[in-house]
């Protein structure tokens, strides 16, 4: 299915920001981890940009000190879930507290998001109504890098991107070990290429 068949189902989920601005939105899941992360702060502040990171919560409880360090260099921060459950393979209830005990280590940091992103992008109607009763954002995307995709290589990844380039897109990369080679390459790339644009995250 590709994304404006996705959008007329789902028009509630946010898949870009509308905007004149030359603002892009970078966007990261599955972290934070400490082999992957930290580089990924560090090329933001070199390109003073700033990103949203979709956090899971057993990362969070593993590494307080890099998600604080997300949170203190001015970066938004969004729930991935605890332990980057599926919704279509799990009931609402199950689903809905295992997101609950990610806000929980969030909240511990003395911070609160509404941003969320489902794991896989797949989150059932029934969740997603229940989400949005909680007022949460729910977090597409318009462009995905697919840094995850070993059979992809970190030139087609930046393609990606290159061909689907516009104000306002919502960008997925990955702070994980699987997407390592393809991430560092494409979001340096984006960043160098991207110069005249600002780099914003996404507002809560």
């Amino acid at each position: 299915m590709n994304n404006a068949f996705l959008k007329r189902i789902f028009p509630k989920r946010i898949w870009r920001i509308e905007t004149d601005a030359p603002n892009l939105y970078l966007t990261f899941d599955d972290g934070p981890i400490p082999e992957i992360t930290p580089w990924v702060l560090d090329l933001l502040k070199k390109h003073n940009a700033k990103a949203t990171f979709f956090c899971i919560g057993e990362n969070i409880q593993s590494y307080p000190e890099l998600f604080q360090r997300i949170l203190n260099e001015g970066h938004a921060i969004g729930n991935h879930t605890y332990n980057h459950l599926n919704g279509w393979k799990n009931q609402k209830s199950t689903y809905l507290k295992n997101i609950e005990k990610c806000d929980r280590l969030i909240e511990a940091h003395l911070t609160k998001t509404n941003l969320f992103r489902p794991p896989y992008g797949k989150c059932t109607f029934s969740q997603a109504k229940a989400l949005f009763a909680q007022k949460k954002k729910i977090v597409m995307w318009d462009i995905i890098s697919k840094d995850y995709d070993s059979k992809i290589s970190k030139e087609n990844c930046f393609k990606i991107i290159k061909n689907n380039i516009r104000k306002g897109n919502i960008i997925i990369f990955h702070d994980s070990l699987k997407a390592e080679a393809n991430m560092k390459y494409a979001l340096q790339k984006t960043l160098e290429t991207y110069k005249d644009f600002n780099f914003r995250k996404l507002e809560m």
